[in-house]
């Protein structure tokens, strides 16, 4: 794990919590200052370990993607975006696909600073392991989810679809952030999310 962690570091800033329990928390809360705008991209690791409830406590002004009253305008100005990641390879670079491209373009550019909470479920040996991950063991459930008509919603199993729901339409490597401490991730030594 250390090894691991040291590359993620050379990538972005990182950390190693070993449960998702209050220590995973408590540096989401060390990363944020009060009363900074905040906001997410859609994230079953977010709610698992708490965080959207931290993120909404009250403390920090947060940017609700699904509400009519917020632009995507505001949230690409935001303090910080927290997300998690569909996957993360040995070499730490971070592999996400998306269907609308919010967090996505979030990641890339944006808002100032991004913290990346993922579960070391996630993991994978290089950039075709972590695309194969992703539409095997994270878009089926994720369409099922959402309720999206597509192929791996219905059967678990992905089809390389273009279907209108697809969820897998557009595909970023992030090798690193080019503003140094903008992306910050924060590798949870548990499963989390899909």
């Amino acid at each position: 794990n250390n090894e691991l962690l040291e590359m993620v570091r050379s990538k972005a800033q990182s950390w190693l919590t070993k449960s998702y329990d209050a220590e995973t928390k408590a540096k989401v809360q060390e990363l944020l200052k009060k009363g900074s705008t905040v906001t997410c991209g859609g994230s079953e690791t977010l709610k698992e370990t708490g965080i959207m409830d931290l993120l909404t406590d009250g403390s920090y002004h947060f940017l609700d993607r699904k509400s009519p009253d917020v632009t995507y305008g505001q949230i690409v100005e935001a303090d910080c975006f927290l997300c998690s990641t569909n996957a993360f390879t040995t070499d730490g670079e971070l592999v996400n696909i998306d269907g609308s491209g919010n967090r996505a373009a979030c990641l890339i550019h944006g808002p100032k600073e991004v913290i990346v909470v993922t579960g070391m479920n996630k993991m994978t040996s290089d950039v075709s392991d972590a695309i194969r991950r992703i539409h095997r063991m994270a878009a089926p459930p994720n369409t099922a989810r959402l309720k999206m008509a597509t192929p791996c919603g219905k059967t678990g199993i992905c089809a390389d679809c273009l279907s209108p729901d697809c969820i897998c339409c557009q595909t970023v490597i992030t090798r690193k952030s080019r503003i140094p401490g903008r992306i910050k991730v924060i590798l949870v030594g548990e499963s989390l999310g899909y």
